[in-house]
């Protein structure tokens, strides 16, 4: 059977790259199609493959910010030829979804084109969002259009299935998204005072209301991160609120064992950073909104504060360091949604809605 793989884009490694990962191991012999493919920023399970980029691949400029070419998107998956594969599965957040193909599709849902739904206020807000809504209007009437090229949807958290509903107007499967419960376990060093938010610096991450809030109150936070905001981000470092910046994964891993808890305050569909923290033995204080409430389990692994503030943030910090969290029932929880489990509950799934 000829298998075909389609992502959005191929320059990290992070959440919806660690989905398509296991997707290769599942069909090593798939060739790989992209909007835009950087070579060398992912691991050789993927890019050992053929992988085929769109015409926005070779743009000046594409590679430094693709979202100038947003209007392009459905012009770029049209030029994709898959018409002589059996079965092609898509891991999408943008527009992989709207491949066309005569054989079985199959789509891993992390969200609706991102850019025009939930996250429209965080990408265009203010005074781009006035002289882009012609753009926006099309892109959302195309999105949905196309989602009738898909003939099963899997959602990535319940908060994903019901956008797909809502937009789309279509059932989905929930599948959680991997985490490495091989890398990601407990050290034997006691916990320390000092509590982490690690996150991509990103606007709609929220790093800086966390900084701000800990910065108030006084306690010590360790920030580790990187991305667009990162010059923002860096102005409210100082004093308690230490910025760490990027690190590896191995020290990300030593932070999770050492912290008091990671506090994370943006809203995200699935979010695998506050898994690898309960995998580590770390609760969670976390903003009580989208994909962390399949992952975190509100007074047993974590808290959650309900509002985007200061005040919120600091009361569910105050109350964690009050309560004594089990390390072990953090780390079974994180294990729900292990490497193994989840490449053996998406193998079954994507074989049986494609009739193999």
């Amino acid at each position: 059977m000829r298998v075909a793989l389609v992502h959005d884009f191929l320059y990290t490694l992070r959440g919806a790259e660690r989905v398509l990962d296991v997707l290769c191991e599942i069909f090593p012999e798939a060739d790989l199609y992209a909007l835009l493919y950087r070579p060398g920023t992912l691991n050789p399970r993927i890019e050992k493959r053929r992988i085929v980029a769109s015409f926005i691949d070779r743009l000046p400029g594409a590679h430094r910010n693709h979202r100038w070419f947003l209007p392009l998107y459905p012009l770029a998956v049209a030029g994709f030829s898959l018409d002589r594969y059996d079965l092609v599965v898509s891991s999408s957040y943008c527009a992989a979804k709207a491949v066309r193909t005569r054989g079985r599709h199959i789509c891993y849902c992390h969200t609706p084109m991102r850019y025009v739904w939930d996250m429209v206020d965080e990408y265009f807000g203010g005074a781009r969002r006035a002289i882009l809504e012609p753009l926006i209007r099309f892109l959302r009437a195309w999105d949905v259009r196309t989602a009738g090229r898909v003939d099963s949807f899997i959602a990535n958290s319940t908060c994903v299935a019901e956008r797909i509903r809502r937009i789309y107007g279509r059932d989905s499967e929930v599948i959680h998204p991997p985490a490495d419960a091989d890398f990601y376990t407990p050290g034997s060093m006691p916990r320390e005072e000092w509590f982490l938010c690690a996150s991509a610096f990103a606007p709609y991450k929220r790093v800086d209301l966390v900084m701000d809030a800990f910065r108030r109150s006084g306690r010590p936070l360790k920030v580790v991160g990187a991305g667009q905001d990162e010059k923002r981000i860096r102005s409210l470092a100082g004093g308690n609120v230490e910025l760490l910046g990027w690190q590896s994964d191995e020290v990300l891993r030593d932070l999770y064992r050492r912290c008091r808890a990671l506090v994370f305050a943006g809203e995200e569909d699935f979010g695998i950073v506050p898994v690898e923290a309960q995998l580590c033995g770390a609760p969670v204080v976390a903003y009580g909104k989208g994909g962390l409430l399949d992952s975190v389990l509100d007074g047993r692994t974590g808290l959650f504060f309900r509002e985007q503030t200061v005040a919120s943030i600091n009361e569910m910090v105050a109350r964690c360091n009050q309560i004594r969290f089990d390390p072990a029932e953090c780390r079974r929880n994180g294990e729900r949604f292990s490497r193994t489990r989840f490449r053996d509950r998406m193998e079954a799934v994507v074989r049986e809605k494609a009739g193999l």
